[in-house]
């Protein structure tokens, strides 16, 4: 899905459909997460040396995926970090391929949702080590219901022995509605609504064999990281 850049002239940066907006990091660059990142939890999927296989789904044009690589690769102690970037819009992995100039980071064009995993998983564990979902969620839920996150959230906690994931609450989901003027079909329909945060932590701890690690404080924009780590 193509990014429509004349929002951004006209002063309407919310007005996309799934969150692919084209110039996202002059909003929020990406030192605000890498701040609330802790240092000390990365030891309990990964051991120094050994390799780390990374997904940010969501990458934008790949400004925080990048920063994220170069965070872990200090605080894990491994030179062979691998990170894949993800994004359903074709004009930022573009934007972020040709600004990439580490061998270990990869960025492709794939919807989350409908790709079949073997066409992004890197290694013979099926898994990632490490998947990160910042401010995404409420894309998912508004273009696919409720069902629809929740086949998210199972999917990417089936991929991962640990997630970071970063829940819009609910005040953002009426901004995007307001703004996005073509309408979201589905949002009338979701029954996950004000407490959308904790059904998201509910659902992850209750359906995803997924035991929580802590959270963030609040951003300066009202989101907070959850870390979660697969049950043994």
């Amino acid at each position: 899905m193509m990014t429509d850049s004349l929002n951004f002239k006209l002063g309407n940066p919310g007005a996309v459909q799934f969150g692919n907006f084209i110039n996202y990091y002059q909003f929020h660059p990406p030192s605000n997460r890498i701040a609330m990142l802790p240092t000390d939890i990365w030891h309990s999927v990964m051991k120094p040396n050994e390799k780390c296989y990374i997904l940010d789904v969501g990458c934008n044009a790949g400004d925080l995926t990048i920063e994220v690589y170069n965070f872990l690769r200090a605080n894990i102690s491994s030179s062979n970090c691998k990170v894949l970037g993800i994004d359903i819009d074709p004009t930022l992995i573009k934007r972020a391929s040709e600004k990439n100039s580490i061998e270990n980071i990869t960025f492709k064009c794939l919807d989350i949702m409908t790709e079949p995993e073997a066409n992004y998983l890197t290694n013979s564990n099926n898994k990632f080590d490490i998947i990160f979902c910042f401010s995404i969620t409420m894309w998912i839920h508004l273009n696919h219901g409720d069902e629809g996150l929740k086949k998210f959230l199972k999917k990417v906690s089936n991929l991962t022995n640990m997630l970071v994931i970063e829940p819009q609450p609910w005040k953002c989901y009426k901004t995007a509605v307001k703004r996005f003027n073509k309408g979201f079909p589905q949002f009338e329909n979701l029954k996950i609504r004000q407490n959308v945060e904790e059904e998201i932590e509910k659902y992850i701890l209750n359906c995803c064999d997924m035991g929580k690690l802590g959270e963030s404080d609040r951003t300066e924009w009202g989101r907070k990281l959850l870390f979660f780590q697969r049950q043994k």
